[in-house]
């Protein structure tokens, strides 16, 4: 189903999350971040907003875009990052240093561990957290941290240079515990990094009660400058709050599996997260086979996707336990000739990484199934509406006809198949005009017609002129339809129903009826004008018809113009004969394509050589430089 920006629009939703825009080479051009995505997403295709003209350039190269839906925007702000560096949009602004969000880590490598700002996520034993958009309270956090448990902040080597130095200023001021002189033991200086490490996993609970206190306490003593600077750092722990599941600290590959799943229709989303970073995501749709649940499905989808895919992380994590899991980390660590592992989380933040996983399925599924409701009311719908409106039973193939030529030059018929109110463009039919001269619609119709069905009866064993013929259930022809749609009204209608009659064949036909305007206002059906709503879904697919006929006659009387101005033109050309002129017909569809052409296309033609092409070529060339003399010499 083709992506429709204006359909897709409607059905952004109003959370927080990730843009990201693709041209039609399916390129990402440009990714961004939104509070709300549909107000962000609709901004760019609102008319009424000025931009300058990079952004116009960028909007106009748009074909289609996706989002990525998460929980706040300091996710979609490090999500954002994450995907400009992996992807490289060419309309985002590139960071030429490589600059990255912060993490806090605990050098937990070491025997008295500091809390230190890290710029980057290493693969050592290091304990990581992060990243923080917000890089100042970060460094403000940090200083608490040290302040609060008597954390060090040196650099000495401990403890093989234990007590080779005098303490620093820290300790005379009760900011640290002096591990470097052996004033504090091991055990006691574990104790708060273990509180310093309960807090950033999340546990502020103990640290905002004490800062409250003070707060309280200095706003009791009327210090309230001081008072302020505890409140301060009250907001900028808050801002450390919210959790990154969109990062990943421990730094392996591993993608993330959800499903979405309702009655016999599922959509699995895969987020894929390389060096602990989400790099992207993707979405499947799977049909569902009868009484399957989550963990049969998964199974499947887990064998066909990574079946075919080119790389393998280490670690699947999956919302549910998929129902032979043995034997699928069997089959994918013998494919990727490593360990590979297939866990369901059930806390923490893997945990929560899945339910995000499982709400951006939960969102595509939702989309997709507004999508086919509102496809499904716009074709087999509408074709159920546009049959009561007639008061017809069992409505499912409509054929529409069209005539086109110009003053009876090359008059040629069409044929436009509809079934379930969608086109079904292999039964489409061409008919050039035998028996009719000059510009005469109404006995071309009858001629088209005639043709049509004489070709249907003949292919169904009915018509035994030349012998009994199989039908050939692939032909257009051997189906009729339960209604023939014309374009003209009353006087169309009637030439039809001649011909059907003639035949002896029982098809109703419906024309346009047309006001002032040639504005459809009506059907004619049954000798009778049948009322039509023009905004009504049975009217726009009454229209998409008449349009989709109108196109199809006038392509096909187009290019037959065109061949019979070039088969014209090469009845000129000396040397040139009805092979060769039936070959160049085929390579070429018109003039100006043939004029164009060097003498190397000319002589790759079948049946053409060197000396035809330069023949050829000579002809168009020459012609076209005496006309230019002459007209100069005028």
């Amino acid at each position: 189903m083709a992506f429709n920006i204006k359909e897709e629009l409607k059905k952004l939703p109003e959370q927080p999350g990730v843009y990201l825009m693709h041209d039609a080479e399916d390129r990402i051009i440009y990714v961004g971040k939104a509070v709300n995505l549909k107000n962000r997403v609709r901004s760019y295709f609102a008319k009424t907003v000025e931009r300058g003209p990079q952004i116009l350039k960028m909007i106009s190269e748009i074909d289609w875009f996706e989002t990525i839906v998460v929980d706040s925007e300091t996710e979609a702000l490090v999500l954002e990052c994450n995907l400009i560096k992996e992807h490289r949009p060419r309309y985002n602004t590139q960071l030429m240093d490589d600059k990255t969000y912060p993490y806090i880590c605990l050098t937990t490598e070491e025997m008295f561990p500091r809390i230190v700002v890290a710029r980057r996520m290493k693969r050592d034993k290091n304990q990581y957290f992060g990243p923080y958009p917000n890089g100042l309270a970060v460094r403000d956090t940090v200083r608490l941290l040290r302040n609060l448990f008597s954390v060090r902040d040196c650099r000495r080597k401990l403890p093989e240079e234990q007590g080779k130095q005098r303490p620093c200023l820290n300790y005379q001021m009760h900011r640290c515990g002096a591990p470097c002189i052996g004033a504090v033991s091991r055990e006691e200086y574990m104790t708060g990094i273990d509180r310093a490490r309960d807090f950033l996993k999340g546990d502020f609970r103990p640290v905002l009660s004490y800062l409250e206190e003070k707060m309280n306490a200095a706003s009791e003593r009327m210090e309230y400058e001081e008072a302020i600077r505890w409140r301060d750092m009250i907001k900028k722990i808050h801002a450390l709050e919210e959790k990154q599941k969109v990062t990943d600290t421990d730094g392996e590959d591993r993608d993330v599996l959800a499903l979405a799943l309702e009655g016999e229709e599922a959509v699995a989303a895969v987020f894929f997260m390389r060096d602990g970073r989400m790099i992207g995501r993707d979405h499947f749709h799977l049909q569902v086979a009868g009484g399957d649940g989550e963990p049969e499905v998964l199974s499947q989808f887990i064998r066909q996707f990574y079946g075919g895919t080119p790389f393998l992380p280490r670690e699947i994590l999956a919302c549910t336990e998929p129902s032979d899991r043995a034997a699928l980390e069997e089959i994918l660590s013998a494919r990727g000739g490593r360990r590979m592992q297939i866990r369901v989380p059930q806390k923490g933040e893997k945990q929560r990484l899945i339910e995000l996983a499982r709400e951006n399925a939960r969102h595509v599924l939702a989309q997709e199934r507004e999508q086919v409701k509102r496809e499904e009311a716009r074709t087999a719908g509408a074709q159920r509406d546009l049959a009561e409106l007639l008061g017809l039973s069992g409505l499912e193939r409509i054929e529409a006809y069209d005539i086109s030529n110009i003053s009876g030059f090359a008059s040629v018929g069409s044929m436009v198949v509809y079934e379930n109110g969608r086109p079904r463009k292999n039964d489409y039919r061409k008919f050039r005009i035998r028996f009719v001269e000059g510009a005469n619609d109404f006995a071309s119709l009858a001629e088209v017609l005639r043709r049509r069905f004489s070709h249907g009866l003949k292919e169904r064993g009915l018509l035994r002129e030349r012998g009994l013929e199989e039908e050939r259930e692939e032909s257009s022809f051997v189906r009729f339809p339960d209604l023939i749609l014309m374009d003209g009204g009353e006087g169309q209608v009637h030439y039809a129903e001649a011909v059907l009659r003639e035949m002896q064949l029982a098809i109703p036909v419906c024309g346009m009826v047309k006001d002032d305007r040639h504005r459809t206002r009506g059907l004619f059906f049954r000798e009778a004008e049948v009322p039509i709503d023009a905004r009504s879904a049975a009217f726009r697919l009454v229209t998409r018809i008449q349009d989709e006929t109108h196109r199809f006659a006038i392509e096909f009387h187009r290019s037959l113009r065109s061949k019979e101005q070039v088969h014209s033109i090469l009845d000129d050309i000396p040397g040139i004969g009805p092979a060769r002129r039936k070959e160049l017909m085929r390579a070429f569809r018109g003039i100006d394509a043939l004029r164009s052409a060097g003498t190397a296309e000319l002589a790759a033609v079948p049946k053409m050589n060197r000396s035809a092409a330069e023949t050829v070529y000579a002809f168009f060339h020459d012609g076209e430089l005496e006309e230019e003399e002459t007209d100069g010499s005028s």
